[in-house]
């Protein structure tokens, strides 16, 4: 598997799932979440009101993950995670790490080959960039090795790709890559 940082916009990355940061409504938001609804059309919205009126009538929780199609972006699929609001106390890093495992889970489950992440709670949920980035390459890490997943089980994911607004949380996001080795290539 091989790991890329980029700087730039998520909405127009050719992978086959990129990763929503989400509120727990699905119903689009700020930031990353509504750009990736406006790219994606109207009916990614539509499609995530079926989610809320079937599997997901309370939402989706914190470190949870699911998937719709892209619609009218590049990539085939989006999967939305909700990730902790350091603002609102959700401090666990376990929970953010959650939003990284379980978006591999669903992105694999789709038989995707490749993932474009953003940094999830950066930003406005108050998360330091450089916990982000450590929790993400640990999650990613975890992830290959496991027994369940990865490399061990036979895993189409060759490409994880973190897509990231500004220059300045690019280069915490490479600063960290280089300090944190890693399996992949």
């Amino acid at each position: 598997m091989r790991i890329d940082i980029l700087h730039g916009d998520i909405t127009t990355r050719p992978v086959d799932v990129i990763v929503n940061a989400a509120n727990s409504s699905l119903l689009g938001g700020g930031g990353v979440d509504g750009a990736i609804h406006r790219a994606a059309g109207p009916e990614l919205l539509e499609a995530c009101r079926r989610l809320r009126r079937s599997e997901l009538p309370d939402g989706l929780p914190v470190g949870a993950a699911v998937a719709t199609p892209g619609f009218r972006l590049p990539a085939r699929w989006v999967v939305h995670t909700v990730g902790p609001n350091r603002h609102a106390g959700q401090t666990d890093p376990a929970l953010l790490a959650s939003c990284f495992n379980e978006s591999l889970k669903v992105a694999t489950g789709l038989g995707a080959r490749s993932v474009a992440f953003p940094a999830i709670s950066a930003g406005i949920y108050g998360w330091d960039a450089r916990q982000v980035a450590e929790v993400a390459f640990d999650a990613v890490r975890s992830f290959w090795s496991s027994p369940s997943a990865g490399a061990a089980s036979g895993s189409p994911l060759e490409l994880v790709e973190f897509v990231l607004f500004s220059e300045e949380t690019t280069a915490v996001f490479r600063a960290e890559f280089e300090a944190s080795p890693g399996p992949w290539t």
